[in-house]
């Protein structure tokens, strides 16, 4: 895989909270832009997206601290890596999007993670927003 972008946020809550608002994926459609709604399907995520729906499965690499979610269409791979990492009552989240183009979309692999970059780039900053935003 190819980074596309890594983005990193300090949220002033403990990583308890941070995560369970991360991985509450119904209610991600808040701070992922341009998603519309997202349908949980086991470790399947449904996103609805662009009057599309497009498939992403979730993996957990350690409960708490890092999860992926992974998604494949047409020739395009992308795995996004999201991390919390505690500091006393804060939590620095990093968001980590790769993105790996093969067969006809190879030549547009660099095309394809500005596209990401672009889109997505700001996701850990508008979950910043959403987190320290709804206890106030």
């Amino acid at each position: 895989m190819t980074t596309a972008f890594i983005a990193s946020a300090s949220i002033d809550r403990p990583a308890t909270d941070v995560w369970a608002r991360l991985t509450d994926w119904p209610a991600a459609t808040a701070w992922m832009p341009g998603v519309q709604s997202i349908r949980v399907d086991g470790q399947r995520l449904i996103f609805r997206s662009r009057g599309r729906d497009r498939a992403g499965r979730v993996e957990t690499v350690e409960p708490g601290r890092t999860v992926i979610v992974h998604s494949s269409q047409g020739g395009v791979t992308a795995a996004y890596t999201y991390t919390c990492t505690p500091d006393g009552a804060r939590t620095t989240v990093t968001l980590t999007a790769d993105c790996r183009a093969g067969g006809i979309w190879r030549p547009f692999g660099g095309l394809l993670r500005a596209a990401i970059r672009r889109a997505d780039g700001g996701q850990v900053n508008a979950l910043k927003r959403v987190i320290e935003g709804a206890a106030q």
